[in-house]
């Protein structure tokens, strides 16, 4: 009996299959790193935006609560706010003076309004030797240098206008009556809110008659 042949061909076939086999390949990289890239994108603008907040907040709190931050001037005695104007505190305090109106007699009638718009009551009342609200004559810049004078008829009035607790998210309504020296002259008026660390002043420069 011959022997048997030999199963090259198989072999052979075995491998052909095994070469020609096409190598697995897998898409779920590319997929993988898009989305990677767009969540690392995202991330990116998330990190941008609180880092923006967060520089903003540390800027406020190196100026502190009691700057103002308003449109136009910026309430100092070199930039005053004018009739109608309105003081803004960045802690959420707003001071508006209108306008002079006459009264009569000379006398002139303005309001100094205040809005509390923080986050608790405020004492805009006196605390201490410096009244938290003055009325001068003459421009902001020329302190008490004036040719002008003006007469604050109801000082009194005014003040104890200012002394109750202002409560959070309401407003009051200061009247104030002034004598100009003459008509056409020139008052300022200065606003000094009570703080407990650091308040700027609000100046106010009208025109009376």
């Amino acid at each position: 009996m011959p022997p048997p042949r030999p199963l090259s061909s198989v072999s052979r076939m075995d491998t052909e299959a095994t070469t020609s086999a096409p190598a697995d390949t897998d898409p779920a990289p590319s997929s993988r790193g898009f989305y990677g890239c767009a969540i690392a994108m995202v991330v990116a603008v998330v990190l941008i935006a609180l880092a923006a907040a967060g520089l903003s907040d540390f800027e406020k709190g190196l100026d502190g609560d009691g700057q103002m931050e308003q449109p136009g001037p910026d309430g100092s005695s070199s930039q005053p706010l004018g009739a109608g104007m309105t003081a803004r505190y960045e802690d959420g305090l707003w001071v508006t003076v209108s306008a002079a109106r006459p009264e009569g007699d000379g006398v002139y009638r303005l309001t100094v309004t205040y809005e509390n718009d923080t986050d608790g009551e405020l004492h805009l009342g006196r605390t201490s030797l410096d009244r938290p609200l003055a009325v001068r004559g003459g421009a902001a810049d020329e302190d008490d240098t004036s040719d002008y004078s003006t007469s604050w008829v109801n000082s009194e009035q005014s003040e104890d206008a200012l002394a109750p607790v202002l409560p959070e998210g309401e407003s009051r309504v200061v009247p104030v009556l002034v004598e100009p020296s003459r008509k056409g002259a020139p008052i300022t008026v200065e606003v000094r809110p009570p703080h407990s660390g650091y308040r700027e002043t609000a100046y106010f420069e009208l025109s009376v008659g």
